[in-house]
């Protein structure tokens, strides 16, 4: 079918629009990740989405066809590689993904964290990697345990990042960024880090990462990164092989966490600076032992890693 007809489906009047099934969004989503429609086309279909919303159908059947157009990477010695996405970067507090995905590496996690700034006024996750000394990797070469890898959008699938672009023109999120953090470029074992901002996302996203068998972290985002909102990392949901865990699956470290786990990311005003060279500096303490860590991250850090034991 054309895509004339899913949008004209879709882009009903608010609150009438038609719920595609899951072969028709993926059909829909290999016609615009090839590029067999025009720019114009494209555009009217993120507008009708970001209208309607994603269903948990809609988002797997997306999902199907980003699924068969990224390029893989696996494990060198089997263990499940933590796949972090970075799509938001920085607007009031300092993006802590690279530290999220250095701590992990540390601990002999592989890490391979994509993504690519869609817009120019917030501080991204490359800025700040950059200010490290850590410039994006071209290869698709196994992960080796305890690597850090950051990789573009582009080389995963051009596709994606193409749709993506689509945000400097229309100035507002797309179903991109959905499928952005759900993306899966791990051929083995992984453990997907994701996030949402708002609440509506939340069930879709768990529906579709179900739908897919993911092992998958879904997180309650600050300023949409995968760094947890601190309120509400006890809300944190883990679906392993795409079967949901119960909350019990860590309560003994949920409870352990501190009422300052909740009052936010416990920084000092001078490591609350969002600025790239500032946040690296920070960074760059926390990883050679001379600064703390904010417990928030100390804690998330210490829920992934049980997370990944999990998979493994």
């Amino acid at each position: 079918m054309g895509i004339g007809a899913y949008i004209r489906r879709v882009g009903r009047k608010r609150g009438d629009g038609h719920a595609l099934t899951r072969p028709e969004a993926a059909d829909l989503m290999a016609q615009v990740l090839d590029r067999t429609v025009t720019d114009l086309e494209v555009g009217a279909f993120c507008m009708a989405m970001r209208i309607k919303g994603e269903s948990a159908d809609e988002l797997a059947g997306f999902m199907d066809a980003l699924q068969a157009r990224v390029q893989c990477i696996s494990a060198a010695n089997g263990n499940p590689v933590v796949v972090i996405p970075s799509y938001n970067g920085a607007r009031k507090f300092p993006v802590l993904t690279p530290l999220l995905g250095l701590m992990l590496a540390q601990r002999g996690v592989p890490v391979l964290m994509h993504g690519m700034p869609t817009e120019d006024v917030r501080v991204s996750s490359g800025d700040v990697l950059r200010e490290l000394g850590i410039g994006q990797s071209q290869s698709l070469a196994p992960m080796a345990a305890g690597e850090f890898r950051w990789v573009d959008t582009a080389l995963l699938c051009p596709g994606l990042a193409r749709l993506l672009e689509v945000r400097r023109a229309l100035t507002l999120r797309n179903t991109g960024h959905s499928l952005a953090k759900m993306i899966n470029p791990i051929a083995g074992k992984s453990l997907l880090l994701s996030s949402y901002t708002h609440g509506e996302y939340s069930e879709a996203m768990q529906e579709a990462m179900q739908m897919h068998h993911l092992s998958a972290m879904l997180f309650h985002g600050l300023e949409g990164e995968v760094i947890a909102e601190a309120r509400r990392l006890r809300e944190t949901v883990f679906i392993l092989n795409g079967q949901h865990q119960s909350a019990a699956f860590w309560a003994d470290q949920m409870a352990s966490l501190s009422a300052e786990t909740g009052r936010g990311l416990s920084l000092s005003p001078q490591e609350m600076q969002i600025d790239a060279a500032q946040t690296a500096a920070y960074t760059q303490k926390v990883l050679s032992g001379q600064g703390p860590v904010s417990e928030a991250v100390a804690a998330q850090v210490a829920l992934i890693t049980r997370a990944w034991q999990a998979v493994c």
